[in-house]
């Protein structure tokens, strides 16, 4: 099975540190027979809006998803109240490792269970891995 992987970064190496939604960047990774490859980096369009907006905002959902829109998993250090209305659209991974080296190995090493949350389509539960 082949997944497009989104990896948030401010830096293209380390995971961010904040919410996934805040990273700079998403890089996305096609996972393959057992391989990954970076397909594309893409710049993560801030919400235009009213900046007093909280965290768990719709909108913000809705931000981060329209920038993901053929991606499978997302992958983040953290995830913040919109957990549930992103699952609907993603696997979501909170991964406890920094690089994203090391969370790609994390996500060669349990796909079996990534796999498995993305058949259950909008019923799906968010999956955490340590390196």
């Amino acid at each position: 099975m082949e997944l497009l992987i989104a990896f948030g970064t401010d830096d293209g190496e380390n995971l961010n540190n904040d919410h996934v939604g805040m990273a700079k960047y998403f890089h996305v990774y096609r996972f393959s027979n057992g391989k990954e490859e970076l397909v594309e980096r893409i710049g993560n369009v801030k919400l235009k809006g009213d900046e007093s907006m909280k965290h768990g905002d719709p909108e913000k959902a809705e931000a981060t998803s329209s920038v993901l829109e053929n991606v499978d998993v997302v992958v983040g250090r953290k995830f913040g109240p919109n957990l549930p209305r992103l699952l609907k659209k993603f696997v979501c991974i909170v991964v406890r490792t920094n690089t994203i080296t090391n969370a790609i190995e994390a996500v060669h090493n349990n796909m079996d269970a990534i796999v498995e949350q993305k058949n259950k389509g909008q019923d799906r539960k968010h999956v955490v891995l340590k390196p």
